[in-house]
């Protein structure tokens, strides 16, 4: 096959440029890595400047598919990847004004508990809003067996959809107070944010110091702090923005080190639920 020329190459990022962003985001959705995310979306593009696309009628559909489908190859490599990670995993952080859809960091957890067919007929009828004709032509399955995936998805994550709704300025004033509290050592301020079951999730990818399993429990966690309140008021940690990150209110810190860390809060009722901190380099180089 003869390489395309410049105006073929043209014409092909005319159709799929202003597509990229959903594109970005139904693989992001999929993969859980902005990197890996962003990989796949340009070996579709790859992919449709060698087609025919004449014979193509809606491209979206054409490059949706595309993407679910290296998706779905790419996970049985990162499925095995997580399997061998140190400490537990989460997504990249994506640090937003306003998050395009409702699928939070809890919930992206939760996707990571199903197979992959179940994430991408999951997030592609009830996130994106596919018909499930489309759905079963990209997943390889008949109509009736996508609703049943879809349907065992949904099952699933019921849980991790938020039973209460979180007025934004109010979970930014939270993650503020959190802030504030855990730098200052103020334990009582703390505390009164944190709710009884409250649990604590650092990943640092074996590249910089975190709990390698989850912190869970209000004392556990007040007393990690502690100890963290202390390490900050020697070595320092600065605030760069409060915002939502992957839809929860939290905030980016530069830390002793001079390395960026995300934390992002789960808040029900008033109080914190669930604390995810990123410290793992290679997962916030976007932000730099």
């Amino acid at each position: 096959m003869t390489a395309p020329g410049r105006q073929d190459s043209a014409d092909a990022a005319a159709d799929f440029d202003p597509l990229r962003p959903l594109l970005t985001r139904v693989a992001y959705r999929m993969l859980g890595s902005l990197a890996d995310a962003e990989d796949v979306v340009q070996d579709a593009f790859l992919r449709w400047l060698g087609t025919d696309r004449a014979a193509v009628e809606v491209p979206e559909a054409w490059l949706r598919r595309t993407v679910t489908r290296l998706c779905l190859d790419q996970l049985k490599s990162a499925r095995y990847r997580r399997e061998t990670y140190v400490g537990p995993w989460l997504p990249e952080p994506l640090v937003e004004e306003e998050p395009d859809d409702d699928v939070t960091l809890p919930l992206m957890l939760a996707l990571e508990r199903l197979s992959p067919l179940e994430r991408a007929a999951f997030l592609l009828h009830d996130v994106f809003g596919v018909g499930f004709d489309e759905v079963a032509a990209t997943i390889g399955r008949d109509a009736a067996a996508a609703r049943q995936l879809a349907a065992r998805a949904r099952t699933h994550v019921r849980e991790a959809r938020p039973r209460y709704k979180l007025e934004k300025q109010r979970g930014l004033e939270i993650a503020s107070a959190f802030f504030a509290a855990s730098r200052s050592g103020d334990m009582d301020t703390l505390g009164a944010l944190l709710a009884a079951d409250v649990g604590m999730w650092s990943d640092g990818g074996g590249k910089r110091p975190a709990a390698v399993v989850p912190v869970l429990g209000f004392d556990t966690v007040l007393k990690l702090h502690r100890s963290l309140a202390v390490l900050f008021a020697k070595y320092g940690s600065t605030l760069v923005q409060t915002g939502l990150i992957n839809g929860l209110p939290g905030f980016v810190t530069r830390e002793a080190d001079g390395e960026l860390q995300t934390t992002a809060l789960e808040i029900e009722a008033g109080q914190i639920v669930a604390i995810y901190v990123m410290r793992n380099p290679d997962k916030l180089r976007h932000m730099h």
